[in-house]
């Protein structure tokens, strides 16, 4: 059997210091690090790196997950410390004026973090 001593995720940017400032001030996260990877605590204590690439391209898929309980109250929350959510009009993934998508599953709400890499809001139901 593979043994291993601890599992974590990481993603890249393409400014360190400005996903520090969106990371913990915007999103309230517990971030520490260096200016070329940063750490950051999310729940039940698990860590995901975050590492400066010259080169970076933002993942076209979603990073993080940041579950609610309310999820109209997390995205005015947001919406106030100035983030901007995505809105789309495909039939299938169509958001309202917030850019929440209630069509089905859980509502989900999916904004950019400054390197461009996607994030979502979401409340199970």
């Amino acid at each position: 059997m593979f043994n291993y001593l601890k599992v974590f995720s990481g993603f890249s940017v393409d400014d360190i210091p400005r996903a520090r400032a969106f990371y913990a001030n915007v999103l309230g996260m517990e971030v520490t690090g260096s200016e070329s990877m940063l750490r950051m605590r999310v729940s039940g204590g698990a860590e995901v790196i975050v590492y400066g690439k010259k080169d970076h391209v933002p993942a076209s898929f979603t990073i993080l997950n940041f579950s609610v309980q309310d999820i109209d109250k997390g995205v005015e929350e947001l919406m106030a410390a100035g983030v901007k959510f995505e809105h789309y009009d495909d039939g299938q993934l169509k958001t309202d004026e917030k850019g929440i998508f209630r069509g089905g599953g859980p509502l989900i709400a999916w904004f950019k973090d400054p390197a461009g890499n996607f994030i979502s809001v979401l409340q199970e139901q």
